[in-house]
């Protein structure tokens, strides 16, 4: 994943966000708001789209359209906003796979070419292998969950979201957000044992 200042150089130098025909206070407001969450969209997209050049791809329509719609937002919750369009663009590119019967965009499972989820520094490098390989385990795991648990275990455990934001997102009541992640954590439980049984 590329860092966050690395991504607005991108955004700025290729979607022309501060081109002579557009607002300049609009575009640096956005970019005030949006920008520090493009991480977080990321590695949504990543989770959903299950693909890095796809997720990529994903993440730039949502700004796009984000951009365009700008005038329109009534905060004060801007990530739930981004996610909420990011979730439409990858659910809006499915349908149109569905439609072409496009064969199954498969995991990448190049685990050195893979930045890890979860940064937590460890005091040896025993401890950073095996966080690592757990990590690995991990990520591989949330990939493999149904796409509609696999979504509310990324909006709820790496991008941090209340319940309440996550229904806003997933367009869902809080209930069934509280249903679902309950059902993908106790999912998750299962296939960690199972893979931890068969590490043994």
């Amino acid at each position: 994943m590329l860092a966050r200042t690395q991504h607005a150089a991108l955004w700025t130098a290729e979607h022309g966000i501060m081109s002579a025909g557009d607002d300049v206070e609009r575009a640096r407001r956005f970019r005030e708001a949006a920008l520090p969450h493009l991480d977080d969209a990321y590695t949504l997209a990543r989770y959903l789209m299950r693909d890095k050049a796809d997720a990529d791809d994903a993440v730039q329509e949502c700004y796009l359209r984000a951009l365009h719609h700008f005038d329109s937002y009534r905060g004060p919750a801007m990530k739930p906003w981004l996610l909420a369009i990011l979730r439409n663009v990858c659910n809006a590119e499915f349908a149109r796979r569905a439609t072409q019967q496009t064969a199954p965009v498969s995991v990448d499972e190049d685990p050195a070419t893979e930045e890890r989820v979860w940064h937590e520094p460890q005091p040896s490098p025993e401890s950073e292998l095996i966080r690592y390989r757990d990590g690995e385990t991990i990520r591989q795991l949330v990939a493999a969950l149904p796409p509609i648990f696999r979504e509310v275990i990324v909006l709820r455990e790496i991008n941090s979201l209340s319940y309440r934001d996550i229904a806003e997102v997933a367009g869902v009541p809080v209930g069934t957000v509280m249903s679902r992640l309950a059902r993908a954590r106790s999912m998750l439980r299962a296939a960690w044992n199972a893979e931890q049984g068969r590490a043994t």
